[in-house]
């Protein structure tokens, strides 16, 4: 049985196959246990993102605000104790997230970003929580922020949906993060990303679909949902050498580790 690691459970396109609930199911009938609904706004997508996850057995959510999300206004009122006070309110929150940099969309100026993804990883020390890391074409930044918030702290959390450089994988190991791959590890052209997963220490890999986004081969046509999740699955544990049954258990047990908070509730 596996645990999606990183996806979307709100997200309007999710509505399409259902909602929530039956995309739960659908999960659950295709191997996937576990699920961690990933929030992008705190303002004002997170009290309904809790109540979505509530009901569901072994389906949690974070509390954070997206890089994408980081000069919105209502978002920059939201402070570092507000994230800490949401992420203590429910026993389904279990990290701080998703934050991080995104340069390639510009969607945020970068001040922006920067002081939002501080402001999310003070949260994540403060309430001691792993944190969520987005990071697109900003490789040498995030780690740099990371260093200059975590050194000497508790810090940990993960880098989500990875697609970036080696060095990003490399440091961020080193700093006690993991790494976490998607669908995009399936596509045809990943030969790069492919050889850097190899590289990644079994105790340290996490699998994620990113749904609705991101769907692995061969559904990259379709609305992603976590019941595709073992898609990428079996091409990870191709590259590392070992059976699906054994890394869905270790990357199962990696994303308890991790989520120290989710194993608090999780009912196999």
């Amino acid at each position: 049985m596996w645990i999606d690691s990183h996806c979307h459970l709100n997200h309007d396109r999710l509505l399409h196959l259902g909602g929530a609930a039956q995309v739960a199911d659908n999960a659950r009938r295709s191997g996937v246990e576990g699920m961690l609904s990933v929030c992008c706004r705190a303002s004002d997508e997170f009290p309904g993102l809790l109540e979505t996850v509530r009901p569901l057995a072994n389906v949690w959510c974070t509390v954070g605000v997206h890089p994408h999300e980081a000069s919105d206004d209502a978002e920059k009122s939201v402070t570092s104790a507000d994230l800490v006070r949401l992420a203590n309110s429910d026993p389904k929150v279990v990290a701080i997230g998703e934050t991080g940099l995104d340069y390639y969309y510009k969607f945020a100026s970068r001040e922006d970003q920067h002081l939002n993804f501080r402001k999310n990883l003070s949260a994540g020390i403060e309430a001691g929580l792993p944190v969520v890391v987005h990071s697109r074409e900003a490789e040498e930044d995030t780690m740099r922020i990371i260093r200059e918030e975590g050194q000497g702290t508790a810090l940990t959390g993960v880098m989500h949906c990875f697609s970036s450089k080696r060095v990003l994988a490399e440091e961020a190991l080193a700093f006690g993060f993991y790494v976490s791959f998607s669908g995009i590890l399936t596509f045809k052209k990943s030969d790069e990303l492919r050889e850097i997963a190899k590289d990644v220490p079994l105790d340290r890999v996490l699998v994620e679909t990113d749904a609705p986004y991101l769907a692995p081969e061969p559904h990259r046509k379709e609305i992603n949902q976590p019941a595709l999740m073992p898609h990428t699955g079996r091409v990870l544990a191709d590259i590392h050498g070992i059976t699906e049954e054994d890394l869905a258990r270790i990357t199962r047990e990696n994303t308890l580790r991790l989520f120290a908070k989710a194993k608090e509730t999780y009912a196999p």
